[in-house]
């Protein structure tokens, strides 16, 4: 007699198989790609696998080193129109069966704090997003899915990690990564197909922790930038496990081994990415660190090119109350760099949206809505749709005025301001590269500039400090990139 479950997300106990760690009720299965049933099983365990869609059932056996692994074609959603199936899991003495799964676009989310901080407040440094309260009481999308991995670390690859799927429902959201929540509604609310969003990040975590060892080493520069230091410490023989601290988060590869290999058989549309304030003092290697694992990830995941949509990092004074340094800037232009040589990537801006006194900018419902437009625009064929702001094309001069020019996808509907004041944070600088604040003027979608204190300007920079809050967009509402001409 077999014995039938009906399966949350939790092993079962006495049933003869373990299921992969996403595969549950309740999850979002991605439309137009396969769906890979997979786990672990005694030595020659048959398994058979049936889904609603797919009518009949497929079979695999386990084999010596207990792995088994079924693909299962999924086919395309219906707007507007979802459909709740079962997904049927059985072996001679079990049968699992995965509850109220939908088909349609799934979302990895992942980053430090940025992208994990929750709707409601959560410690007293916390805030909670911008109304919160009725965010929550508003969260009712019985078609968005939320998966947020349990955070652990470990020194080797980890087949399996833990994690729940829950309908988005005002019990389940405050908990959840805002950004994550507000890019799906986003979406849903224009497309109508349901949204699954599974989310693995950490606060305080570096990119190196999220990257693989073989991918670090495989890079002399980043082997010896941050693999060679922590395998030669003694950090690097401690024994781990979940505990949270700032120094097991930075450390290289260890989220990687936990909390992305575990999620390798995932069918994706794309990635987002918020990542970068624990890396602020490595401008001059994010580029190629940032670059190495964005194609890591995709190899891992075996899907092409998936779409990786990031946010460049906030205006923030780390306290140092500095308005001259520009460590940050250079972060920043190194993000905004990977987008020329890594295929399938996009940037956010947040230079106008952000409280230098606040590492965590409470307007995650803004960060959402431009994730969503980039997606919208790129993924889901919403022609005609802005979604970037204006960026530094080339630089001309006429007399003592430099004139500035974007490029033309950039400028949306036009150049503005969102306040109706001149641009600010524009720095111009002779031969002699010492920069002095410039006054801007918009003029048939240019900004020109001129200084007092400049005579002959041949170079320019926007927004190149550490926390500089800006106005200067398009008019469409997306802010301009930060830029330096030169020096």
């Amino acid at each position: 007699m077999v014995a039938v479950l009906f399966f949350t997300g939790m092993v079962c106990l006495g049933q003869s198989f373990r299921l992969g760690t996403h595969l549950q009720s309740n999850m979002v299965v991605q439309q137009n790609k396969p769906l890979v049933v997979w786990g672990d099983a005694a030595p020659g365990t048959i398994l058979e696998v049936q889904a609603d869609w797919s009518g009949g059932w497929k079979i695999d056996t386990a084999d010596l080193n207990r792995h088994w692994e079924i693909s299962i074609p999924v086919p395309a959603a219906i707007p507007g129109k979802a459909i709740s199936n079962a997904i049927r899991i059985k072996s001679k003495e079990t049968e699992l069966v995965l509850m109220n799964i939908l088909i349609g676009d799934v979302w990895f989310c992942s980053g430090q704090s940025n992208m994990d901080m929750q709707l409601k407040p959560f410690l007293p440094w916390l805030l909670g997003t911008m109304h919160y309260q009725q965010e929550i009481a508003n969260a009712f999308y019985q078609e968005i899915r939320l998966f947020d991995l349990e955070t652990n670390f470990s020194a080797t690859p980890m087949r399996y990690g833990k994690g729940q799927w829950n309908i988005c429902s005002p019990q389940t959201v405050p908990d959840f990564s805002a950004v994550a929540y507000f890019f799906a509604r986003d979406v849903y609310l224009q497309k109508r197909i349901p949204v699954g969003l599974v989310v693995s990040s950490i606060g305080a975590s570096t990119a190196e922790a999220w990257t693989s060892r073989d991918s670090l080493q495989a890079d002399k520069n980043l082997h010896t930038k941050y693999l060679y230091p922590f395998d030669t410490s003694s950090r690097s023989k401690e024994i781990l496990d979940a505990t949270v601290t700032f120094d097991k988060v930075a450390r290289p590869t260890l989220l990687y081994n936990a909390m992305i290999y575990p999620l390798r058989h995932v069918a994706l549309t794309g990635i987002l990415w918020y990542q970068g304030e624990s890396n602020r003092k490595d401008g001059a290697i994010y580029t190629r660190l940032l670059s190495t694992m964005i194609g890591n990830w995709r190899a891992l995941f075996g899907q092409g090119n998936l779409p990786f949509y990031y946010v460049q990092v906030a205006p923030y004074t780390w306290q140092e109350n500095n308005p001259l340094a520009f460590e940050y800037a250079e972060l920043r232009e190194a993000q905004a760099a990977v987008r020329t040589n890594t295929p399938a990537t996009e940037m956010v801006v947040t230079m106008d949206i952000a409280d230098p006194n606040d590492i965590h900018p409470r307007n995650k419902q803004e960060v959402g809505y431009r994730l969503a437009q980039i997606a919208l625009a790129k993924n889901y064929g919403m022609t005609g749709l802005v979604h970037k702001g204006p960026e530094f094309e080339s630089l001309s001069t006429h007399k003592d005025t430099l004139v500035v020019s974007f490029r033309k996808e950039g400028i949306g509907s036009g150049l503005g301001t969102n306040d109706g004041q001149p641009p600010r944070h524009f720095f111009v600088a002779g031969k002699n590269k010492q920069f002095f604040p410039a006054e801007a003027l918009i003029r048939n979608n240019q900004v020109l500039l001129v200084s007092k204190e400049v005579k002959n300007p041949v170079a320019v920079r926007y927004a190149f400090t550490n926390y500089p809050v800006t106005n200067f967009q398009n008019i469409d509402g997306f802010p301009a990139v930060p830029f330096r001409s030169s020096f």
